[in-house]
């Protein structure tokens, strides 16, 4: 387009994903954050048996490694965190909080890492440097001068390990609340409510192998370029044995058209990238619930037409008879719908669903994959469920290429789940920690990240303690967020960066720094290394080597337990002995979970164990024994006439909250984040130029201002801006109502020139 030269920072990218482009990116940020010295090792021993999981995203590791099992944004994480760049005292007093507020997110970051324990000091509104002891000390004092346990928030970030998280829920249930809040409450919250009542289990069916054996695979509002990298080369050999890769997204990402691994030099070499998407059909923000009804209204059809043509029919039958309950309620709701709404709230045509039912029908074992682009929405629960209903209407579960993907973030976000990071633990779980550690567990439901922000907000929680991560920025309603973390008594930051949330001081405000997953670990007995779960529910050893960022950093499971210790005494937990060896965590975490039976054994094995998922046995943990169809009801963005629906987007160079640079590289952007990706045609009919200032309006009082309105490739109707600066147009209120899930990708907005 010719026009988009006139834009600064705006410009066509026609590379394919990965490429010479992801090399020079790795050489940047190697080169930014490392230093010509580099010890660029660490990028050699990451995602390998005998080293550390990527800090980033949750794809597996293959079975057979090779020398290289990075992608570009994972080396981006690695240097982010191995930076010679620090934030010492001297740092702190330079600068006062208030300062600091004017920084940008990546400026904050970008400064280095934590090399000592702070505490905000509101008479000069500086950090200040304080020791170990008296941190506890004031952590202990600070919690136990709460009226009652449930006046504490327990926030857990996806990046803590399986024994720094089971350490950590052990903490919060001994001193008396199930609140945690979790990463997970924001993204795959409703893969976990919405798929543990189809069938059983709120994770996810396939392995890594699988998709060897799928003959057509459907990638459903996920961007692999940018969020799970490594997932690329899975679909570019599928896709070269020509596997069928159907795609739908608002966005046309080239993460999911075109690819060139830039591991292998021969593809390197030659002018030829691997195109993934044979179809790409770009549905409407919010449309999916419409799109995959059609998708089973077209498939039910073609059914009885093949019934009533002496055929078998398409659906699976005798498995559908054998394990699952529903259909026909499933089938009457879907009868009723009408293919001109279906048209037009997915904004595909009727000849599209059916092109992706016949693709479906056609294919014997079919996996979907799905990300934030299905979950993050007021009816995300109800699109998880559909997704599972159509892989159940032809009995893919359970054999080898067939299954549901959800595609996770953190690396280790499902396993914090799995050892008891949950705000509605089941009481066979908490009878076993009662009965191995001596306490009596509550009972009573804790808060989800919505709930502890609301509860933060309306002065009934007083304190909070986040085991990394960014809350305050990570969260919807800005607006009423920043000015909850103000009121509370007691907060504690443990991170290795500093970052925003910390810039909101309570009355007293402490910071931790610790570990990063890069580094050597060492306690009493020795060396030590922690456990990760992926989305696939593989678990295996991740083991730091790097030299500590600063001399008397602490893990984060020594951390825990000396908060533990301070708050609570000895109370019976041997604290220290945990600590000592993580191997007794390891023990202590199979006496409470079963399903980690052998867990010091079976993770030593290179590659380590899958965690069991029933349904990939055909084995469904629901109280009945069966999986369900279930039914969406009015489910669906309901958009005004006058709006748009806005999805709010990660960049290339960002993970979560986390900004590395001010590029997206795949989306022409260089340099800046003001962006608002528009259809071209709406842009027309609303009268704004290519290039235009304009404010995006979700309420009077809900504004993301300033924004620079550039011609996308993005469905009608829909518009696209960054996350979290978009944040503010969402309320806190605006979430799934089964699963608490911000619905950060369906905001209907007005879109007005800048004021």
């Amino acid at each position: 387009m010719d026009e988009d030269a006139l834009v600064p920072g705006v410009a066509p990218y026609d590379g394919p994903a990965g490429g010479w482009g992801a090399l020079r990116a790795v050489a940047v940020a190697i080169k930014d954050q490392m230093g010509a010295s580099a010890d660029t090792r660490a990028l050699l021993r990451m995602n390998q048996p005998d080293g550390f999981d990527c800090p980033g995203c949750a794809w597996p590791d293959p079975r057979h490694t090779s020398s290289f099992e990075f992608c570009e944004n994972g080396a981006k994480a690695v240097t982010w965190e191995a930076t010679p760049k620090r934030v010492d005292p001297d740092f702190f007093a330079t600068h006062s909080v208030s300062d600091l507020w004017q920084w940008t997110d990546h400026r904050l970051e970008d400064a280095g890492r934590l090399t000592h324990p702070l505490r905000y000091d509101p008479a000069t509104d500086h950090y200040v440097p304080i020791g170990w002891d008296e941190a506890m000390a004031r952590i202990g004092k600070g919690l136990n001068a709460l009226d009652h346990a449930d006046q504490a928030e327990f926030y857990c970030s996806g990046r803590a390990s399986n024994e720094a998280a089971f350490l950590y829920q052990l903490f919060a249930r001994a001193f008396g609340t199930n609140n945690f809040p979790d990463c997970s409450n924001m993204c795959h919250e409703a893969t976990s409510v919405g798929l543990a009542k189809s069938i059983g289990l709120g994770k996810g069916s396939v392995t890594l192998e699988d998709f060897d054996q799928a003959d057509a695979i459907f990638c459903i509002g996920h961007n692999p370029g940018t969020n799970h990298p490594r997932m690329l080369s899975t679909l570019a050999a599928a896709a070269r044995r020509g596997v069928p890769i159907i795609v739908a997204n608002p966005l046309r990402e080239r993460g999911l058209e075109r690819f060139k691994s830039p591991q292998h030099p021969t593809e390197m070499l030659t002018p030829k990238a691997t195109r993934l998407a044979s179809a790409y059909h770009q549905v409407k923000v919010g449309g999916d619930l419409p799109m995959l009804r059609g998708i089973m209204k077209a498939l039910l059809a073609a059914d009885a037409q093949d019934l009533a043509a002496g055929g078998p029919g398409l659906l699976d039958r005798a498995f559908i008879a054998e394990h699952t309950v529903g259909i026909e309620a499933l089938r009457a709701e879907i009868d009723v719908q009408d293919w001109e709404a279906l048209e037009q709230g997915s904004g595909l045509s009727r000849a599209a669903m059916e092109s992706m039912a016949q693709v479906y029908a056609t294919a014997r074992n079919v996996i979907i994959c799905y990300g934030m682009g299905i979950t993050q929405h007021r009816h995300g629960t109800q699109n998880v469920q559909q997704i599972a209903n159509l892989l159940l209407m032809r009995g893919n579960f359970g054999r080898p290429g067939a299954g549901i993907c959800p595609l996770r973030g953190h690396s280790n976000v499902q396993g914090d789940r799995t050892v008891g990071i949950t705000e509605l633990p089941k009481e066979d779980m908490l009878a076993r920690l009662d009965a191995r550690f001596g306490i009596a567990s509550p009972r009573k439901p804790g808060h989800s990240a919505v709930e502890a922000l609301a509860a933060m907000a309306s002065g009934d929680a007083r304190a909070l303690i986040a085991l990394g991560g960014n809350l305050a920025v990570a969260m919807p309603d800005p607006q009423l967020c920043f000015p909850a973390f103000r009121k509370l008594d007691l907060a504690v930051h443990i991170l290795t960066k500093f970052n925003r949330s910390c810039l909101l001081p309570a009355r007293e405000t402490i910071v931790l720094p610790c570990l990063g997953r890069t580094e050597l670990d060492v306690q009493a007995s020795g060396p030590q290394w922690v456990t990760v779960e992926d989305s696939m529910s593989m678990v295996h050893a991740s083991r730091g080597r790097l030299k500590p960022a600063a001399e008397g950093l602490k893990s984060e499971p020594a951390i825990v337990a000396a908060m533990a210790r301070a708050t609570l005494g000895d109370g019976g937990i041997d604290w220290e002995g945990l600590v000592a060896d993580y191997d007794r965590i390891r023990d202590a975490i199979e006496a409470v979970f079963p399903d980690f039976r052998d867990f010091n054994d079976r993770v030593r094995v290179p590659g380590g164990f899958r965690l069991t998922v029933g349904p990939a046995q055909r084995q469904w943990p629901t109280p009945d024994g069966k999986a369900h169809f279930l039914t969406a009801g009015d489910g669906g963005a309901h958009v005004p006439e006058d709006r748009l629906m806005l999805a709010t987007i990660r960049s290339h160079d960002q993970y979560n909250t986390t900004i590395y640079g001010l590029n997206d590289r795949y989306r022409g952007i260089t340099g800046r984040r003001d962006i608002l990706f528009m259809n071209a045609a709406d842009m027309a009919r609303l009268g704004i130029a290519h290039g235009d200032r304009v404010d995006v309006v979700a309420a009077p009082d809900r504004v993301l201002a300033g924004q620079t309105a550039i011609h996308h490739d993005i469905a009608p109707g829909s518009v696209a801006a960054y996350y979290p600066e978009a944040n503010g147009l969402l309320p806190l209120d605006g979430h799934d109502r089964q699963s608490g899930t911000p619905a950060y990708k369906t905001i209907p907005v007005l879109i007005r020139p800048a004021a």
